[in-house]
């Protein structure tokens, strides 16, 4: 645990490395420090195998990142960060959805790209990481996050990524909003699903949705 003046100290130190832009983080021992952490937890977690137990794991370790990830964005100019990106993809894993998208609207705005280990462009990895852990909690019984998912398709809308990813978003959405009794939304975004990703899996609902939401409309 971080002390409260340890915490203060490791934000400022964020604020003003942010601050530069540029490529000049690797030159400041502030965030080189941070980047020896980070590899020091990766490598505590490929010792484990078990991918629930690594999101345990990540929940404990990403409060330390906290006040590095809250400087940065306060005062952030777009410098490369992969302490930052990291982070947002733990997020995701840790099920901190809205506390990943804080960092990809940054990232995105700034043209932050991902580290190499994830083999992605940022809004693709933000979209298909996010997609995949909702869908993941609905196949599981739980709830979809409707707000959640319209922001990350507002957020990566104007991005580059392979269609089959944008289905995913829309496909999770329709679900929700479905659930959520807002049948003409649904069938606009199953069908968006649809036309990104013909074998995405969404016919049967698609043709089941389009009749009540003719129904809805038809009062």
């Amino acid at each position: 645990m971080l002390s409260p003046a340890r915490r203060h100290v490791m934000r400022v130190q964020a604020e003003e490395s942010a601050q530069l832009g540029g490529s000049t983080l690797r030159n400041l021992s502030a965030y080189n420090q941070m980047l020896l952490k980070l590899e020091e937890d990766k490598r505590q977690l490929k010792r484990v195998q078990s991918t629930m137990r690594k999101a345990e794991i990540k929940r404990e370790l990403l409060p330390y990142y906290q006040p590095w990830v809250a400087g940065a964005l306060k005062s952030g100019k777009g410098a490369q960060d992969d302490v930052l990106m990291n982070v947002m993809i733990w997020r995701v894993d840790a099920g901190d959805f809205s506390g990943a998208l804080d960092i990809a609207e940054y990232a995105l705005k700034h043209g932050l790209v991902m580290p190499s280990l994830y083999n992605r462009q940022t809004a693709c990895a933000v979209a298909e990481e996010i997609a995949d852990a909702m869908t993941k909690n609905y196949a599981a019984k739980q709830p979809v996050d409707v707000a959640l998912i319209q922001r990350t398709l507002e957020i990566t809308d104007m991005h580059d990524m392979p269609d089959q990813v944008r289905a995913k978003l829309h496909k999770i959405l329709a679900y929700g909003l479905r659930d959520n009794n807002q049948p003409v939304l649904a069938y606009h975004h199953i069908s968006q699903a649809f036309l990104f990703d013909k074998n995405c899996g969404v016919k049967k609902d698609m043709d089941q949705l389009e009749r009540i939401a003719r129904q809805a409309n038809n009062g």
